[in-house]
């Protein structure tokens, strides 16, 4: 009955575009209106580039069908132009190709009857690797990033005129969803006081066409230098609505207020606990919102998955050095109304339940899409391996360098740098007296494994504690005890790039990643000359590589490459990899990076989606760093680990799945 009773209301874009199209949304007054109609804006944090296309469909539609009438996305710089000068927007040819059609996810959210936020950047954050920005930036070492440098705005400005033409048809004052675009994000977090950035970025959308409204976004209480004249500011924040908002009122008197970000959960660190928000505590700050009155985004209301290496990191405290570097999951799940999966919470009941009762204006409503399965497939055996030496030499590039330097700084890619995966730093026909000191002057970025003649001679991670020594990021000047002598042998130092920072004092400095920061010692002497290999993981690469043997009677401990098939009779279903018998690494299917994984937590499950796999076989690949196991196991819900104590491994394990 209530379902045919919405059907014979008007769609958002009937109500709102009813008689023709005058103008956008307004904020010239205390309330929005768009197209001269009042509005409360509903809006849902949903990025396109956390999930599979096949499925935007079917989120958009559960956004909708919450009572939502708008979603909101961030544009990530780095997937977009992952090298300078190329751009990929759904057929540039990258491994994240098929993500990036931003256009059929915008005109998507129309056929679903939603508006659109649009937040391109420069910067976005998203707990998003670089916070969105290509790491080759890095290579102009005298570019200061998110600031009025000309430089930086000269390669800002020509990104911009690539993606804005692709968005200035879809506003809403030319028929499409898109009702605001965001300039820059959280700018005035960084302290900075350079207006000349924003104001020069705002000049840039108006220049190339955007007509709709600006704004930008911080969190009130901790000030206003993110606002410039004539653009609306927008609040982030999770808690003290009340406060929030009266000063984020205070900032802007007579114009509607809008909470850009209302953290509905929160992400989460590998090697720290799990992170979840009740959901009284989520109703109970939305509660106030809306009363107060205010528009408001959910961020997230679907997080997604941070595919491949695109995890940023947290960085805490300036002081403590490369001790504050916190790499996030890949899983993006936040808490949010729905979940990783795309599976109704109870969040997701309590927000439709709340906007049923503020939103004063009555449109048709779609019902809800029914809940797509999870499977266990049953477990397969590993088959096939290659050690670390093995696919190195696979590998066509060799770069010589007379010092060990960082991934962003090597010739490749369109000499745009490496950006993710590993790098290899190796010195070939050297003599190691026996109880020798290795010496990594410096910090490593971010962790490193020790081989040599390919035998793993650095300690296997057992702890968080293990984190405070020799191999992480937390120590500097670290050193490694060699008791062995070895004539003429290789040296290989394998360093993983676990995110770049994409929030917090460091974020927008020296991230190069790597050994960059000083000499690589042998009993205080330096060793120079390297062999340079970037370990990168691209799919084109991984899908060539040959020579593959049978698994060992015993496994091989330290860094390789498994191989196994998983093999499909019927459709794909959703399913998740449980890698809970395994150490740390990467998981690999069909070629493409899914995830990376860590036996301290708290992700223990890695989200596989369905359109990643086909029927027939599928290989899986896992690329572990110390202790492999001898199958690959599945799993139809997400689990998560708890500590009993912050500063202890993980000990107790719990399940917070929501059954369909």
């Amino acid at each position: 009955m209530t379902f045919v009773k919405s059907m014979s209301l008007p769609t958002l874009y009937e109500h709102y575009t009813r008689g023709g199209i005058e103008s956008g949304l307004s904020a010239n007054q205390p309330f929005f209106t768009l197209n001269n109609r009042n509005i409360t804006i509903f809006s849902g944090a949903m990025h396109y580039f956390r999930v599979p296309p096949e499925y935007w469909r079917d989120r958009l539609r559960k956004i909708r069908a919450a009572g939502l009438n708008a979603v909101e996305t961030y544009v990530p710089w780095n997937l977009h132009e992952p090298q300078a000068d190329r751009f990929d927007f759904g057929s540039g040819g990258s491994d994240f190709e098929k993500f990036l059609d931003i256009e059929l996810f915008l005109k998507m959210a129309q056929e679903e009857d939603l508006f659109a936020i649009v937040r391109p950047g420069p910067y976005i954050c998203a707990e998003w690797e670089f916070g969105g920005m290509p790491s080759w930036l890095l290579r102009n070492r005298e570019m200061r990033l998110r600031s009025s440098d000309a430089t930086f705005m000269f390669y800002v400005e020509k990104y911009f005129r690539t993606l804005l033409s692709i968005l200035t048809v879809l506003q809403f004052t030319n028929g499409g969803p898109i009702i605001a675009f965001q300039i820059e994000n959280e700018f005035g977090s960084l302290k900075m006081h350079d207006t000349r950035y924003l104001k020069g970025l705002k000049r840039i959308f108006r220049g190339y066409g955007i007509v709709e409204l600006l704004f930008t976004s911080d969190g009130p209480s901790a000030g206003n230098l993110g606002q410039i004249p004539d653009t609306l500011f927008t609040g982030n924040f999770q808690s003290d609505p009340r406060q929030e908002l009266r000063i984020l009122q205070s900032y802007q008197p007579g114009k509607p207020l809008m909470v850009m970000e209302y953290w509905t959960g929160w992400f989460d660190h590998w090697g720290e606990p799990h992170n979840a928000i009740p959901d009284y505590d989520f109703v109970y700050t939305l509660g106030i919102i809306l009363r107060f009155p205010a528009s408001v985004n959910l961020y997230m209301f679907h997080g997604g998955t941070s595919f491949g290496f695109m995890n940023g990191a947290n960085y805490f405290n300036r002081e403590l050095g490369n001790a504050a570097f916190q790499p996030d999951t890949n899983s993006y799940d936040y808490d949010a109304p729905l979940s990783e999966s795309g599976d109704y919470t109870q969040k997701y009941f309590s927000a439709k339940n709340l906007i049923r009762i503020y939103n004063k204006i009555r449109t048709r409503i779609p019902p809800m899409p029914k809940l797509k399965r999870k499977v266990a497939y049953e477990t397969i055996e590993i088959q096939h391996q290659l050690t670390l030496l093995e696919m190195l030499e696979q590998i066509p590039y060799r770069i010589y360098a007379d010092t060990v330097i960082p991934m962003e700084a090597l010739p490749i890619n369109n000499n745009s740098g490496q950006s993710y995966g590993y790098i290899v730093y190796r010195k070939e026909n050297i003599y190691i007296p026996p109880n020798s000191i290795l010496t990594i002057v410096g910090g490593v970025c971010d962790t490193v494994m020790v081989l040599i003649d390919g035998a793993l001679k650095s300690k296997i991670l057992e702890s968080v504690k293990d984190f405070n020594g020799f191999g992480y990021w937390r120590l500097r000047d670290s050193e490694l005890e060699i008791n062995s002598e070895y004539l003429n042998a290789t040296l290989d130092l394998v360093v993983e790039n676990w995110g770049r920072v994409n929030f917090g004092a460091h974020h927008q400095f020296f991230q190069y990643k790597g050994l960059w920061q000083g000499p690589i010692l042998l009993n205080n002497e330096s060793v120079d000359n390297w062999v340079i290999i970037p370990l990168e993981f691209k799919t084109r690469w991984i899908k060539k590589l040959t020579n593959w043997h049978p698994l060992t009677s015993s496994i091989y401990r330290g860094p390789a490459l498994y191989k196994t098939k998983l093999y499909l009779e019927d459709k794909p279903e959703d399913t998740y990899v449980d890698m809970r018998d395994w150490n740390k690494g990467i998981v690999i299917v069909n070629g493409f990076v899914l995830s990376r994984y860590c036996t301290l937590g708290p992700q223990q499950m890695l989200y596989l989606p369905a359109p990643f796999l086909k029927r027939g076989f599928n290989d899986i690949l896992v690329f572990e760093h110390f202790d492999a196991f001898e199958y690959i196991k599945f799993s139809n819900k997400q689990i998560y680990q708890t500590m009993e104590n912050k500063h202890d491994i993980f000990t107790k394990r719990i399940s917070i799945y929501i059954e369909d």
